[in-house]
């Protein structure tokens, strides 16, 4: 190069300096220094340490079912007669969204509520009547029992005075029984003493007198007695004929008893079903407006204008709530599932929020959000994986306060620290990641 230079120079007298500067084969060569430089470089990047992660995509939700979008049903059939809220309107529980007109036949009457409480009056007052009637006929039983123990009180004393003449009357049978053997004797004694002539004919007589009297005293005696034993059997009948008589009537007020409180008890059962359709009336009033049933706001309405028709259990609009305790929903493949256990972190990018993401380096990375993994389901989800879900972790930086459900949410699962070796190693072999699980002592709530 210098004999160029130096030949150049002899023949033009001109030094040209553009071979100095385009050849360089005078000058020592750096490359070995820049190539042992580079690799020594990479050596010392394949040893840095490598965080092992699992790259999943899921969207945002809440753990709580009624966090989440609610649709609001129509409990009744009914035609829509006015609209309290438009979309996106935010309400408060309580605040009316629609109010509907029941469409029903049986509903249509505007005095329902007060004819039904009319009939279920009535049916009250019919009960206590039948409760009066009831009363009553006690009261009358009471009394029939009650006159049956006058009754009979008054027959056993007849029947003791009878028992007592029939007693007087057996002792005056008695007595004119003897006088009448007495008679007899006499009568047979004189009959014969008229026959030898001791006494006179009027002496047999007044024998034949005295005899004839004493028979006709014992008949009337002994007639007497038997009166009397007659009489009192038919003072037995008649105690009989009393209680039997009694007893037919006491029957018969016990039955019409029994009979009331049947009417009572139906009657009771016609008062509960009235009060059971009265206050279904009352309720079903109420379903007529459709009430927020929590703080949220007001989307996507399946039904516009006015006099349009609902039926029963069809959606009319939908609430978001407020109040959301948002959460993470990830979907990880079959062969990761047994890499993910409950407590692990999970390094989170929102759709919406910038990040730069380093998934092997998550404390070089910016933009990302901390999550704690909280369920791992184990039935397999529709698009063939298994979801988990996941919670904010326990950081200063909060998740952003803007995020809504239904985002976009990126996750990276954080596992064991390897050395960048080897997880190249892993890859290019197709290996799983490290299995372990996180020892942790945090209590969880």
């Amino acid at each position: 190069m210098k004999n160029i230079s130096q030949t150049i120079k002899k023949e033009t007298g001109f030094q040209p300096k553009s071979p100095g500067m385009i050849y360089r084969a005078e000058k020592e060569s750096k490359v070995k220094y820049w190539f042992y430089g580079i690799l020594g470089a990479l050596i010392i990047v394949l040893f840095l340490p490598w965080t092992q992660n699992i790259n999943t995509a899921g969207k945002v939700t809440t753990l709580y079912q009624d966090q989440r979008p609610q649709e609001l049903n129509s409990i009744i059939p009914g035609r829509i007669v006015k609209w309290w809220v438009k979309e996106g309107d935010f309400v408060k529980k309580g605040d009316t969204i629609v109010q509907l007109l029941d469409i029903k036949d049986d509903y249509l009457d505007p005095q329902l509520l007060q004819r039904t409480e009319e009939q279920l009056k009535a049916k009250q007052k019919k009960i206590v009547f039948y409760n009066d009637k009831i009363d009553a006929t006690q009261s009358q039983v009471a009394a029939l029992e009650q006159s049956r123990d006058l009754k009979l009180n008054s027959l056993e004393n007849k029947m003791e005075q009878t028992r007592r003449k029939l007693l007087s009357d057996s002792a005056e049978a008695v007595a004119a029984e003897i006088d009448y053997t007495i008679a007899t004797q006499q009568l047979n004694r004189g009959k014969q003493m008229f026959s030898e002539g001791v006494v006179a004919l009027t002496e047999l007589e007044k024998r034949t007198a005295q005899f004839n009297k004493t028979q006709a005293i014992l008949t009337e005696k002994q007639q007497k007695f038997q009166n009397t034993r007659q009489d009192l059997v038919i003072l037995k009948i008649e105690m009989g004929n009393v209680r039997q008589e009694a007893a037919d009537k006491i029957f018969k007020a016990q039955g019409d008893i029994a009979s009331a409180r049947g009417e009572v008890a139906t009657t009771d059962g016609e008062v509960a079903k009235g009060t059971n359709q009265l206050a279904n009336y009352v309720i079903r009033g109420g379903q007529r407006w459709l009430i927020a049933p929590q703080d949220g706001q007001v989307i996507n309405a399946r039904k516009q204008g006015l006099n349009e028709t609902v039926k029963e259990g069809e959606t009319i609009v939908e609430i978001v709530p407020n109040k959301i305790d948002y959460a993470v929903e990830l979907f990880v493949d079959p062969m990761d599932l047994v890499l993910i256990d409950r407590g692990q972190d999970v390094r989170l990018i929102f759709d919406g929020f910038p990040a730069i993401v380093f998934s092997g380096w998550p404390a070089a990375s910016y933009g990302t959000f901390l999550g704690e993994v909280i369920a791992v389901e184990t039935n397999l989800s529709s698009n063939g994986k298994f979801r988990i879900l996941v919670v904010p972790g326990n950081e200063e930086k909060k998740w952003p306060p803007n995020v809504k459900i239904g985002a976009g949410v990126r996750g990276f699962a954080m596992l064991k620290n390897v050395s960048i070796w080897y997880e190249l190693w892993r890859q290019i072999n197709g290996f799983p990641p490290e299995y372990y699980k996180v020892a942790t002592d945090k209590k969880k709530s």
